[in-house]
């Protein structure tokens, strides 16, 4: 049997990301508010670390309407303004603008398929992707499924969504389990 104590290694030495990757990373996620959240996050890491947005992920929340697409959909330039000025949050206008632009664009997506989750899923047909990484190095970047979805977003109209941020986003919710196979999380998720 496993130790508890065995563990992927990218976390180590932070509090946030032992936590993050203990209890959320790879697990799979179907609640919409809960998605919208992690692609706020991802866009807003591309070129960053993930432990720099997990560090501003309190301001992310409060900021952004509580990871409410709805309200984010509703954002004037007022408020993109007012957020170009918090150092809760990365404040590059892009990324805050491709965050509002983001939400009307789920918003249209849950309405053709009923939920987001639904149409994200079917990028994987329903299952997480079992990865069965012996290392990190074996972990990829990007795969066909992330390119496929990746390029469906832009097509429907998403930003700072490529291939790469989309994979990131996958590991997240879980659609796929990339924790390395000697790695507690890897067998809790696999069952």
């Amino acid at each position: 049997m496993l130790s508890k104590n065995k563990t992927c290694e990218w976390p180590l030495g932070d509090a946030q990301m032992v936590q993050y990757h203990d209890k959320e990373w790879g697990a799979p996620v179907h609640n919409d508010r809960k998605i919208f959240e992690f692609l706020v996050l991802e866009s807003a890491q591309a070129g960053l670390s993930w432990r720099t947005i997990l560090h501003k992920r309190q301001g992310y929340k409060k900021l952004f309407a509580n990871f409410d697409h709805r309200k984010v959909a509703r954002f004037d330039q007022k408020q993109v303004l007012k957020l170009l000025k918090n150092p809760a949050i990365i404040r590059n206008r892009l990324k805050i603008e491709s965050t509002v632009n983001n939400a009307k664009r789920f918003l249209e997506t849950q309405k053709e398929f009923g939920s987001f989750s639904k149409y994200m899923w079917g990028f994987v047909g329903g299952r997480p992707i079992d990865g069965k990484r012996k290392a990190l190095k074996n972990i990829p970047v990007i795969t066909k499924e992330a390119e496929q979805f990746a390029q469906d977003l832009k097509k429907r109209g998403f930003k700072f969504l490529g291939p790469t941020v989309v994979y990131a986003h996958m590991q997240a919710v879980g659609m796929a389990n990339d924790h390395i196979t000697g790695c507690f999380r890897y067998r809790e998720l696999k069952k």
